[in-house]
């Protein structure tokens, strides 16, 4: 059962009190300069930093092993402290486990940011350091008596010397330091070089303090190596540049940490800003920009199909996931919806994955509710247009019934009465009543054609808009300036709703404006037909009420056209109409 983070604060806290207290105490020449509080202060505050910034690892990332090796850092240091105790014992086994923490730092910067050395190289590097600083060591303590060390003038009796081979200690010392540490140390260097260099624009951000800040720790430790055995106040002076890198670690991984959540933070931003995208789907482009990852993508889970699809339908085979990449799937109440392929150094944080995936669920769920509302409003306008289509058609059927019908037949009725007025002869009563009915069967006939007109003119459909514009614009009883610039036929149902909209602002204007003259302006862009007719009158008009601009608003708006009017009191009367021609 793995000791709680609460139980393991407490003991980090009793290692650094007791490793303060054995060096404050210790009075053995070795370590006279290194008992001063503020180096004292200082050793507190380095293993102390690891051990806090392991433990945050630790809650954060639970399933995580980097956190405890963290934690692993701080107690070593800790127990390196035992070198300046004044107690045989204590001094011998602190000579044991001194480098211990060098160790357990190197294994933990090879194993950021999971924990887990990844490869076999990074194993090998590891194992060898751990060979360096157990088994050499261990062959060097039990062959040094403590006066031979250097700088170790008064301290305490090796207690675990087993036979006094200075000379042959002395060469295990140079095997020990500056060839199996050297070459961990340069391996382990080569390694992160490689990681750095195979890594992502998102992993070397997360890599970057960690790895930086450890690497120089490396090299200090590796001229500390070097000069040591040769020049003993050397190796202490770089030693001391050292440990202040090495301060630094804990630092910098808590700042990476915090980094991290404010990464977190930015999944509200990018709630938001998926809430206000416009009805396509470019979600993609706005994860890669919220989560600085270039090479982020998502598929789509297609129930229909079986599969995951890209943005464009297409199948979208997902990759198994290594060392660069990862799959996270996004569910919501249960149910699939996509997954995200992105940088693997993302999955290291899994509330923030947790969050995106959140943030991507609720907006494709958005988008679906988006969707439907957008076909429930597209098959809206299509019946819209179906039932103005189906009112065009039965227009037309009226119309030409009329004409080929019950005009006709009044036209024939005509011919049958100018016969009977030919026969009646002298019979002037006679010739009166046929000459009566054929002055009120004339005026049957243009009551007619005016009513077939407004149902459905014929010359519309045979000739097109700028013909019956032409023909509206000559029937009125006041001046019109029209101007038409027409290249082409327009689709009927836009000739249409601009033809009645013609007539009825017309009409409008010569029962209500009072105006003098107006202006009818019927012309072609790249949006669409504009029709505009504008008088000269008293203004104040609405579209509201009687006007039958009210019921032409739909018909244009069923076309995805747009109606304005603007009548200002005084200043006249202007409709303007976009409708789009497809």
């Amino acid at each position: 059962m793995a000791p709680s983070p609460r139980f393991v604060a407490v003991l980090a806290v009793g290692a650094g009190v007791a490793s303060a207290g054995l060096t404050l105490a210790g009075g053995h020449a070795e370590l006279r300069a290194v008992g001063h509080p503020r180096n004292v202060a200082v050793a507190l505050l380095i293993g102390w930093s690891f051990v806090g910034a392991g433990l945050v690892a630790w809650r954060r990332r639970p399933d995580s092993r980097f956190g405890p090796l963290l934690c692993a850092v701080g107690f070593a240091w800790f127990g390196s402290a035992l070198i300046t105790a004044n107690s045989p014992v204590l001094f011998s086994i602190g000579l044991l486990v001194a480098p211990w923490w060098l160790a357990v730092f190197l294994h933990s910067l090879l194993a950021f940011p999971t924990g887990v050395l990844a490869d076999r190289w990074r194993r090998a590097v590891v194992a060898m350091f751990y060979l360096d600083v157990t088994v050499v060591q261990a062959a060097w303590v039990f062959l040094s008596p403590s006066p031979g060390l250097a700088g170790c003038e008064g301290c305490p009796d090796n207690v675990l010397l087993v036979a006094d081979h200075p000379h042959l200690a002395e060469g295990l010392l140079v095997v020990e330091q500056p060839v199996l540490g050297s070459l961990a140390i340069a391996g382990a260097l080569i390694l992160l070089g490689r990681q750095w260099r195979r890594a992502s624009g998102p992993q070397r951000r997360a890599l970057a303090p960690t790895v930086v800040s450890g690497s120089l720790c490396l090299l200090v430790l590796a001229v500390t190596l070097f000069a040591e055995p040769f020049s003993y106040e050397v190796g202490q002076a770089v030693g001391w540049v050292g440990a202040f890198a090495f301060a630094a670690v804990p630092v910098v991984f808590l700042a990476g940490l915090l980094r991290q959540r404010l990464d977190q933070s930015s999944v509200g931003h990018l709630v938001a800003e998926l809430s206000s995208l416009p009805g396509a789907r470019p979600l993609d482009e706005v994860l890669r920009r919220s989560l600085k990852d270039p090479s982020l993508r998502v598929a789509y889970w297609s129930a229909d199909d079986d599969r995951y699809v890209d943005e464009y339908g297409g199948p979208f085979a997902l990759p198994a996931p290594d060392w660069d990449v990862a799959v996270t799937l996004v569910e919501r109440d249960g149910k699939r919806i996509a997954a995200l392929v992105h940088d693997a150094s993302l999955a290291e944080d899994p509330a923030l994955v947790a969050g995106i995936g959140a943030a991507i669920g609720l907006a494709l769920e958005n988008d679906g509710l988006h969707a439907e509302v957008r076909a429930q409003v597209e098959e809206l306008r299509a019946s819209r247009l179906r039932l103005v289509e189906a009112g065009d058609r039965e227009r037309r059927r009226l119309e030409r019934n009329l004409h080929d019908g019950a005009q006709q037949r009044l036209l024939a009725l005509g011919l049958l009465l100018g016969r009977a007025e030919r026969s009646a002869g002298d019979d002037s009563k006679v010739r009166g009543l046929v000459g009566m009915a054929r002055t009120e069967l004339a005026r049957c006939l243009v009551e007619l054609r005016e009513l077939a007109l407004g149902i459905h003119p014929a010359v519309l459909t045979d000739h097109g808009l700028a013909v019956a514009v032409q023909g509206a614009a000559a029937r009125a009883p006041l001046p019109v300036q029209l101007t038409v610039d027409l290249p082409r036929r327009l689709p009927l149902p836009v000739e249409v709703a601009a033809y009645y909209l013609i007539c009825e602002a017309l009409a409008n204007t010569v029962k209500h404006a009072h105006a003098h003259r107006v202006r009818v302006d019927v012309r072609e862009e790249l949006d669409g037909v504009h029709v505009e007719v504008g008088d000269d009158g008293v203004g104040g008009a609405t579209a509201s009420g009687g006007s039958g601009l009210h019921g032409l608003s739909d018909r244009i708006a069923a076309l995805d056209g747009t109606l304005l009017m603007t009548s200002p009191r005084g200043e006249g009367t202007c409709v303007q109409a976009v409708i789009p021609c497809g």
